[in-house]
């Protein structure tokens, strides 16, 4: 079975990320950020927004309640589903596209400017550094657990790598609609 990797080493995978992220929108317009396919379909404006929001109000978030033993916590025995347990091992998303039905709850805001991203991804790895220091002070395994909808339950250390893993993905989608401007 895979081990999670260091705190350190996440932190370095995971700011290399956010600094492709940038240099991707350093080739963008406004334009090009709010463009989409279809109205199925996320703007990479709408990506960016997502990342941002998920490991901000997500990820970091049941990554402190993990820590914290609060009311959202489950007790640490609680297992992973069988998809989580897949992720884990592989230390990475299966490189497919997951596509989610648009929904008012589900589906990001586009971005008012390119700084609001900019600074939306430098709030990430802020806090992330924050957590990463937390983590390296405590023992995790006896912390307890949060529940994924997907992937089940989760200790601090797992929804912390989730979101390099999560960053990572998306680079795919990024791709795929910088491909379809123009179009």
């Amino acid at each position: 079975m895979r081990t999670i990797r260091p705190t350190s080493e996440v932190m370095k995978s995971f700011e290399t990320s956010v600094e492709n992220y940038v240099a991707a929108l350093n080739t963008l317009d406004m334009e090009d950020l709010l463009q989409k396919e279809n109205e199925e379909e996320w703007s990479i404006g709408q990506m960016y927004m997502h990342l941002i929001q998920s490991a901000l109000f997500m990820h970091l978030r049941n990554s402190e309640h993990c820590l914290s033993n609060n009311e959202n916590t489950v007790h640490a025995d609680a297992e992973k589903t069988e998809l989580g347990r897949t992720l884990f091992e592989a230390g990475q998303f299966p490189p497919i596209r997951v596509k989610v039905p648009a929904s008012p709850q589900y589906t990001p805001q586009p971005p008012e400017s390119k700084q609001q991203l900019v600074e939306g991804l430098q709030q990430v790895v802020q806090q992330m550094r924050r957590v990463a220091s937390v983590l390296d002070e405590v023992s995790v395994s006896t912390s307890r657990k949060v529940s994924h909808p997907r992937f089940g339950a989760l200790n601090a250390e797992e929804w912390f790598v989730l979101i390099d893993m999560h960053f990572k993905h998306h680079f795919l989608q990024l791709d795929r609609l910088k491909g379809n401007l123009g179009n």
